[in-house]
């Protein structure tokens, strides 16, 4: 059976039904499918639909995203069926539940001009990583109670969950490895400061429970005159817990300690200073 990376080979011509088929789910929408979908398009057995599903696989007209579930790949994409569909779609398939976060959503918000070459997909489960279409997908893992702070958005026939602006920050400020590092997080909250609420952002922070959030933001907040709102900034110092959390949790445990803060600033002073400069 064909996967999602093999679609070099030029495709082979349709059967009735096959035709039959891929016409009635495009009709529909329904670029993305599963066995089930086709004994109900055409009415014929479960062992029949898989078969079915095998040689259109075969011959290049889907790909298989994961175990049962294919995406068809249209006649506009020619016979070396060079197409995908959005990738957000295809990740809102391969888990559940799931949102869309990290990197992938500061470039859908346009808080950062970066574009990832991996879709970052936040999720409850388990899910290793993997490639689908020549696209990376990596599912990061999330306790339930950080598992929120995320809306359906519309992209094209499909209803898929991404973060929110605020949400997309604090996720970012807990986990700024899936977003390019601190720094690319300290200038995603600088375009993002006239299109977020501060007071939502350390809403969010309060309950995601991991009070180095918090930490980072105020810093940040300080430092690169991010709005800092005097009674914000007093709210957020009483909320910060009496240990020393890393301003960046990816870079070596060493650096200067800023007490008002209680942050280890683990980031050299040249390039913190050359970020202030920036802005």
């Amino acid at each position: 059976m064909a996967d999602a990376g093999s679609t070099e080979t030029v495709r082979a011509g349709l059967s009735r039904n096959e035709s039959l088929l891929l016409s009635s789910l495009s009709e529909k929408g329904k670029t993305i499918f599963r066995i089930g979908d086709i004994a109900t398009e055409l009415k014929c057995s479960y062992k029949y639909a898989k078969v079915l599903a095998n040689n259109l696989a075969k011959k290049k007209w889907i790909v298989v995203l994961r175990r049962g579930l294919y995406l068809i790949v249209p006649l506009s994409a020619g016979v070396k069926s060079h197409y995908t569909e959005h990738e957000f779609v295809i990740a809102s398939h391969l888990v559940s539940p799931y949102y869309i976060a990290y990197w992938s959503a500061l470039n859908f918000y346009g808080f950062t001009e970066q574009t990832p070459l991996t879709v970052f997909v936040a999720t409850t489960k388990r899910a290793k990583s993997r490639e689908v279409l020549n696209t990376k997908y990596n599912f990061v893992t999330l306790s339930k109670r950080k598992f929120f702070g995320f809306e359906p958005t519309q992209i094209g026939t499909y209803r898929i969950n991404i973060s929110d602006r605020e949400k997309t920050l604090v996720d970012a400020l807990d986990h700024s490895e899936y977003c390019g590092g601190i720094l690319e997080t300290a200038k995603s909250l600088w375009n993002a400061r006239e299109k977020v609420s501060m007071k939502k952002i350390v809403k969010y922070a309060e309950t995601a429970g991991n009070t180095a959030i918090i930490k980072r933001l105020g810093y940040l907040m300080e430092n690169l005159n991010l709005n800092a709102d005097s009674q914000i900034l007093s709210e957020m110092r009483e909320m910060i817990s009496p240990g020393m959390s890393a301003l960046d949790p990816t870079s070596a445990k060493r650096g200067t300690y800023n007490t008002r803060w209680n942050l280890l600033l683990n980031v050299s002073k040249e390039t913190l200073e050359e970020l202030r400069r920036s802005f």
